[in-house]
Parts: structure tokens; sequence; C-alpha cells
């Protein structure tokens, strides 16, 4: 590929910052409000920071033509599955280790772009996604107990990234003509109403008001990790091939390990120092062009 330029790399280190700090949040807020509650508020934030900018910045909520059975698959895949399955997650096993389950996306990208669309891997790329996947196993490899333990935990980490995988795909081979800031906040609104359902039917109302911490997290989630991350994400999957921007995502498990450690005293080990070290070298790999390239 060609030099990553500056514009992606700003977005890439604002979208690894935003997304890794995010994770010992949810854990915050979901020891006082149920998973569906916490996301309908989130997404709530999300829809009313969304709307906002783009009032000001006068841009149009108009969807492309013939783009709306596309945009509500990747709303359900990237948006409603995504929230419900990584929330499930946190309340089995460790914030910063169910994220590193969560982005074992570009894995899954990888298998599936090979597989599915026959996408070619090269080697330097194939390198990049070895040593990634090695920085995973070695992330996972202190929580294998608590896995066999919460497998549960495992089950929901690993079904993000997959389908978390399949939406980058449904986003990337579709075209989404004049559709800025619209394509998130179009997407976040198709997956409230689901979401919302399900605070209704499974937690009722809520009947207590959350401690001022809690709603400090729900609040920010909404309005900095769903709504301007997202949109990140989805300008770096125009900006980037496919495997090359789903293997950007590594480093925020890397993040979200750290914030766990800092934020809520989860334990951090060697095995995960040295996972800080290969997912430099991949993304290195990944993002810089050979010499001569």
């Amino acid at each position: 590929m060609n030099k990553v330029s500056p514009k992606v790399l700003a977005l890439l280190a604002t979208l690894t910052l935003v997304w890794g700090t995010n994770w010992p949040l949810f854990a915050i807020a979901l020891r006082e409000m149920p998973v569906a509650t916490f996301r309908t508020f989130v997404l709530t934030t999300a829809i009313a920071t969304l709307a906002l900018v783009m009032r000001l910045r006068g841009e149009s909520f108009a969807v492309a033509p013939g783009r709306w059975p596309r945009l509500v698959a990747a709303s359900m895949l990237n948006i409603t599955i995504w929230n419900v399955t990584t929330s499930l997650a946190v309340l089995h096993i460790p914030a910063g280790h169910a994220s590193v389950l969560a982005y074992s996306m570009p894995l899954w990208v990888a298998l599936i772009g090979f597989v599915v669309f026959r996408q070619p891997l090269t080697g330097r790329l194939l390198l990049a996604l070895l040593i990634g996947a090695a920085a995973i196993v070695a992330l996972m490899a202190p929580n294998f107990v608590a896995y066999a333990s919460a497998p549960a935990g495992l089950f929901w980490g690993l079904s993000a990234g997959f389908f978390w995988a399949i939406g980058t795909f449904v986003m990337k081979r579709t075209s989404w003509p004049g559709m800025g800031l619209s394509l998130t906040f179009w997407q976040i609104a198709a997956a409230w109403p689901p979401l919302a359902l399900g605070m209704v039917v499974l937690d009722g109302w809520p009947t207590a008001m959350p401690s001022t911490a809690a709603i400090l997290a729900t609040v920010y989630t909404g309005a900095i990790p769903m709504a301007l991350g997202t949109a990140t994400w989805f300008t770096l999957v125009k900006l980037l091939p496919t495997q090359v921007a789903a293997l950007s995502s590594i480093a925020i498990p890397i993040v979200a390990v750290v914030s766990g450690m800092i934020v809520l005293h989860e334990p951090l080990s060697a095995l995960q120092a040295i996972a800080i070290g290969s997912t430099v070298v991949s993304l290195w790999l990944a993002l810089v062009p050979r010499r001569g390239a």
C-alpha cells in the first residue's frame, strides 16, 4: 500500500485513545445499570451529539438512494450486536480482557476476506496479522483459567469481534455517496429501537438514580467513543483497505488493558507487556510501506 497520510495516522491515534480508554467505563456503569439500559442511554446521548454536530456543520441527514437495507444491516452488525455482546462480555470477565477478545476482529476480517472474498494476503500483511495474533494470545494467556470458569465472557467477546468483522465488510463493499456523518447517525439511530425495547422488556424503567460516576461514564461513552469514535472508525474504513483498517484497531485493547490497570486496578502481566511490543511491530508492518514500494 501507499504511504499512510498524516490525516490517517491522526485518526488512528485519536480512535485508539478514545476507544481504548472507554472500556473501564463500561465496568463502572454496568455496576449500577443493566446492559440494555446502559446501552440505550449511551445511544441516546450519541444520537443527540451527532445531531448537534451535524446541525452546526450544516450536514445533510439524507440517506443515499437504495442504501437503507445495507445501512440497517451495518447498524445491526456494527452497533446493535456490538453494544450487546461487549457489555455482556464485561459482565463476566475484566474490561481490558473483554476488549482483547472483541478486537480479535482483524483476524476474523483476514479469515473471512480470504475464504469468502478471495482477498490475497501479501507476505508483509500476513506477517503483521501473525504478530498481531501473537499479541492477542499473549494478552489472553494470563486469563485462560478465567475464561474456563466464565466461558460466557469468552463467547460474547469473540462474538463481538466476529460480527464487527462482517459489519466492516458491509461498510467497505458498499458505496455511500454524499453521506458524511449521516452514515454514523443513522446506524446509531437504527440501533436505538431494539435496544430500547430490550430495556423496557428485560430491565424495566430505572427506579433508582445511578451514581454521578455511572452517569458521567454513560454520557461520556455516548458522546465521545460512540458518536465521534464510531464516525472516526467509519472514516478509516473508507480510507484504508479492509484488512489494513481492521489491523489498525489492534492497538486499542493495549490501551484498554492499561486503562483497566489504572482505573480498575486490573493486573498487567509480563506477557501483556510483550504484547504491547508485538502490537507496535504489527502496526508498523501494516501501515508503513516497505522501502521502494
